[in-house]
C-alpha cells in the first residue's frame, strides 16, 4: 500500500507537469520524434548521460520531461514497484520526451523501449523510443555506492545502516555482498547488475560505457547524435557543431550526486580482500563487460 502524497509534493507534481506542458507547447515535438530515455545501472553516469541527451533540446524538437527516475524499486523502502506501475510511467511519455531510470531487461519493458524498425513503427502510428544504456566498471560503481549512500541521499533506505558500519571498508564489503539478511531487498552486486545485462544485447539500444565519455567524449557524443538521429530525430547541425552543443552542456558539477566522476578510483578504495570477494562474486562479470580479460 502506498501512502498518500503530501500536499507540498502533489504541489511540486503539479509544478512540473505544468512546465513541461509549456515546454512541450513552444517546442511541438512531432509524432515522428522517438522519445529519448537514458537507462543505466545506478551510479554508472546517468545524469552525465541526461546532460547530453538535455543538449538535444538545442538541436532539434526535443523536451525535458521533467519527471522523476522510473525504477525498479521504491527509494523510501526498498522494495519492487509493480511493473504495470512502471509500464504506465512509460506510457506518459510523449515524443521529444527526455526521460531516465533504471530498468532492468524484462520482455515486457525491452518490448516497450526496443519496438519494430522507425518506418514500421511509423507506419503503424505508435510512439518509438530511442533508448540508451549507460555503464561503469562495477568496482567505481561500488564505490560510488558507498559515497552516495552514506553521505548524498540521506533518505536512501539503507542511509542508517551504512552510517552504523564502523568504517568505510565495510561499507564497500556491504556494497558488493549487499546485505544477505534481507534477501532479494538488496543482493550483491553481481545480482543486483545481471538483469541489466540483457540491454547490451539489442542493437536497437545505444550502449554506452561511463570511461568512454570520459577518455573519448567527442566520438561518444557523435555516437549519440548519430542514433537519436538513425531513430528519428531531426537533427538541425551538422556532426561537428552538434558535438560542440552537446558537450557544452555536460557540466558534471551541476549534478546533485556527483562526486569526482573519475575512473579506476577503485584501485584505491580496494583493499586485497576487497578484491578478492569482489571476485568471488562478481565471476566473470566484469570479463562479460569488457573491463577484464581471462583469469583477473
Amino acid at each position: 500500500m502506498t501512502n498518500p502524497q503530501s500536499p507540498i509534493s502533489n504541489l511540486q507534481s503539479l509544478a512540473r507537469h505544468l512546465r513541461h506542458r509549456l515546454r512541450r507547447a513552444l517546442v511541438r515535438p512531432p509524432r515522428t520524434t522517438p522519445i529519448l530515455f537514458a537507462n543505466s545501472f545506478p551510479k554508472s553516469g546517468t545524469h552525465l548521460l541526461t546532460q547530453a541527451l538535455h543538449g538535444l533540446t538545442k538541436l532539434g524538437p526535443a523536451v525535458d520531461s521533467g519527471l522523476p527516475a522510473i525504477v525498479m524499486y521504491d527509494g523510501p523502502t526498498g522494495a519492487a514497484r509493480p511493473l504495470p506501475a512502471i509500464l504506465a510511467d512509460l506510457a506518459r511519455l510523449r515524443p521529444g520526451d527526455i526521460a531516465y531510470g533504471h530498468l532492468h531487461a524484462v520482455p515486457e519493458i525491452v518490448s516497450v523501449l526496443t519496438p519494430p524498425s522507425p518506418q514500421a513503427e511509423r507506419g503503424a502510428g505508435g510512439v518509438r523510443f530511442a533508448p540508451f544504456f549507460i555503464y561503469r566498471d562495477p568496482r567505481d560503481v561500488v564505490v560510488s555506492h558507498v559515497h552516495y549512500v552514506t553521505e548524498i541521499e540521506t533518505d536512501h533506505v539503507h542511509h542508517a545502516y551504512y552510517r552504523a558500519l564502523p568504517d568505510f571498508d565495510a561499507r564497500l564489503r556491504a556494497s558488493i555482498l549487499g546485505r544477505p539478511e534481507l534477501g532479494e531487498l538488496f543482493p550483491d552486486v553481481r545480482t543486483r547488475f545481471e538483469p541489466y545485462l540483457g540491454w547490451l544485447n539489442h542493437p536497437e539500444v545505444c550502449a554506452l560505457r561511463f570511461e568512454d565519455f570520459i577518455r573519448d567524449q567527442d566520438s561518444t557524443l557523435g555516437l549519440i547524435l548519430a542514433y537519436a538521429a538513425s531513430r528519428g530525430f531531426a537533427v538541425r547541425d551538422s556532426a561537428a557543431g552538434g558535438t560542440r552543443t552537446l558537450k557544452a552542456g555536460i557540466i558534471p558539477e551541476n549534478s546533485p550526486t556527483f562526486r569526482s566522476g573519475r575512473i579506476g578510483g577503485w584501485r584505491e578504495k580496494f583493499t586485497e580482500e576487497h578484491r578478492q570477494l569482489f571476485k568471488e562474486v562478481a565471476g566473470d562479470l566484469l570479463i562479460r563487460l569488457g573491463y577484464e580479460t581471462g583469469d583477473y
